[in-house]
């Protein structure tokens, strides 16, 4: 017996990609406009999609087209046919992210000495230090200084 072709028609929609966190599976929206049935105003719908990307082609921003297929699970009844436009990716060179990286890393650190040198140390560097933080904050708030005098007796 030979077997005859069977057309199938589908339906194709296009829509953009709103989600691509999922593995092979992206959620596209698409929008339409229709006519209130009382009010005669036109009122934009949108439905989401969730769609078979078996080869994850599809990012958020994408426009895309989109077919009707047999259920691939629970929600998934539609496939990618085609990435229309790409979104645009602004191009970083990964030399100047990485050196920007490692200086902001070695400041970090040697703030962290830093902070680690002075609470450790009871040399007379850090009674001085601590002596000009004092009358720094003594110049600043009068109010406070009745307070600081009474911690210093107790």
């Amino acid at each position: 017996m030979v077997e005859a072709e069977r057309q199938v028609n589908r339906k194709l929609r296009t829509g953009t990609v709103v989600s691509s966190k999922n593995d092979k599976t992206v959620i596209v929206a698409v929008s339409r406009a229709a006519r209130h049935r009382l009010y005669r105003k036109v009122i934009r719908q949108t439905k989401r999609y969730a769609v078979h990307d078996p080869e994850n082609r599809a990012t958020v921003g994408d426009l895309v087209t989109i077919e009707e297929s047999r259920p691939v699970s629970k929600t998934k009844r539609w496939r990618l046919v085609d990435v229309m436009t790409e979104r645009d990716v602004a191009e970083v060179a990964p030399t100047s992210l990485d050196e920007a990286l490692v200086d902001e890393m070695q400041r970090t650190a040697a703030r962290a000495a830093a902070e680690a040198g002075e609470v450790g140390g009871a040399g007379a560097d850090a009674e001085a230090r601590a002596a000009a933080a004092e009358d720094a904050s003594d110049e600043a708030e009068p109010a406070d200084a009745d307070a600081a005098e009474s911690e210093d007796g107790s």
